[in-house]
C-alpha cells in the first residue's frame, strides 16, 4: 500500500467524497428479510431483519455506507413503530428479530425514547431482540428498553479492529477500551453482545486484514463477547472507492474470509458468522464460487468446519 501518513481521515473528509442518499419513507422501513440463524442454544431458527429508515447516524466511520438509506432529521415520533408493525404484517413468522437502524438503537436523535414502549409491545412474541449500537452510547438508555422488554435483549457493537492505529483512521471515535467498558456493562446487566469484526479494511494487505481480523476476534471472546460477525469491507460509500483509486484499499479475497471463519469456529469461544453478503463482490472464480459460499453458509449455520473447496484458483 501507498505511504497515508499525511491522509487526515475525518467527518468533513469522509462526507466530503459522498453521493446522493437513496429516497426513503421515514414512516416505511427500507428493507425487510428473514434468515437463518444458529441460535445462542445451538438451535438453527428464522431470524427477521428489519432495517429501519430513521436520522443518519451521528458518527462518519470510513468504511459505512448505511447512511445512503437514512433521513437528515429525526423521524416523528411513532414512526418507528409504525414501520416496525408494517414489517412485521408482511413478514413470516420468525422466533427472533433484528432492530437494524443504520447507526445505534440509543442514539436518542435517531430512535425517540418515547417509542421504547410501543415497540417494546409489538415484539413482545418474539424470544429475542437484537440492536446495534455505537459502543459509546451504551448507558442507560439500553437497561431501560430492556426492562420493557419481554424478549431477551441483544445488543451488537461495532469493534471493526483492535488495530489501534487503523481504529483511529477509521474515524470511528472510540478506543478498545471504550469497546470493553461497554461490553462489561452490558454483559453485568445480563446482556448478550455481539461483536462486528472486518476484514482487510483500508491501509492494510490482504496477509494482514486476515492477521488482524483473527486478532479481534481473540479481545472481543477474551473480554466477553458471545457471538462475532466477520464483515469483508467493500467500495461503494465515497470514500472507499477514493481510497482504492489512490491504492490505499483493496477488497479481501473470499478465500480469506473463509480463513478467518475458520479459525473464529476453531477458537470456540461462542459462534462466529461471516457476513454473506454480496459475497460475489469478493470472488474472482466462478468456478468456485458456489461451492464457498456454500461452505460458508453451512459453517454459519453448523458452527463446525467444512472440508475445504478444491480449486485451480487455490493454487
Amino acid at each position: 500500500m501507498n505511504e497515508t501518513k499525511d491522509l487526515i481521515i475525518n467527518d468533513q473528509w469522509i462526507v466530503s467524497h459522498r453521493g446522493d442518499k437513496n429516497s426513503v419513507d421515514p414512516r416505511r422501513p427500507y428493507a425487510w428479510i428473514v434468515e437463518k440463524e444458529r441460535t445462542v442454544n445451538g438451535s438453527i431458527e428464522d431470524t427477521a431483519i428489519i432495517f429501519l429508515t430513521n436520522r443518519e447516524c451521528s458518527f462518519h466511520c470510513l468504511m459505512c455506507d448505511l447512511w445512503k438509506n437514512t433521513t437528515d432529521i429525526t423521524v416523528p415520533a411513532g414512526a418507528i413503530p409504525e414501520q416496525i408493525e408494517w414489517a412485521l404484517e408482511r413478514m413470516p413468522g420468525a422466533k427472533h428479530l433484528k432492530l437494524y437502524n443504520s447507526g445505534s438503537f440509543f442514539d436518542g436523535r435517531a430512535i425517540p425514547e418515547e417509542d421504547y414502549p410501543r415497540i417494546a409491545s409489538l415484539v413482545s412474541h418474539f424470544e429475542t431482540v437484537i440492536v446495534e449500537s455505537h459502543p459509546k452510547l451504551i448507558g442507560e438508555r439500553c437497561l431501560s428498553f430492556r426492562d420493557m422488554l419481554k424478549p431477551l435483549l441483544h445488543v451488537a457493537l461495532g469493534l471493526e479492529t483492535v488495530n489501534t492505529d487503523l481504529l483511529l483512521r477509521l474515524n470511528k471515535k472510540m478506543t478498545l477500551q471504550d469497546f470493553a467498558h461497554s461490553v462489561s456493562f452490558l454483559k453485568s446487566n445480563e446482556i448478550l453482545t455481539r461483536a462486528f469484526v472486518l476484514l482487510r479494511p483500508p491501509f492494510l494487505t490482504e496477509q494482514e486484514g486476515i492477521y488482524w481480523a483473527e486478532r479481534s476476534l481473540d479481545f472481543a471472546f477474551r473480554i466477553g463477547v458471545e457471538c462475532c460477525t466477520v464483515i469483508p469491507v467493500r467500495e461503494g460509500n465515497g470514500a472507499m472507492d477514493h481510497l482504492m483509486e489512490q491504492g490505499h484499499f483493496s477488497k479481501p479475497d473470499i478465500r480469506s474470509l473463509e480463513a478467518v471463519l475458520e479459525y473464529g469456529i476453531g477458537l470456540n469461544s461462542g459462534r462466529v458468522f461471516a457476513d454473506l453478503w454480496d459475497l460475489n463482490l469478493f470472488s474472482t472464480c466462478p468456478k468456485c464460487f458456489d461451492r464457498r459460499a456454500e461452505r460458508m453458509n453451512h459453517m454459519n449455520l453448523n458452527q463446525v468446519i467444512s472440508a475445504p473447496v478444491e480449486c485451480t484458483c487455490s493454487q
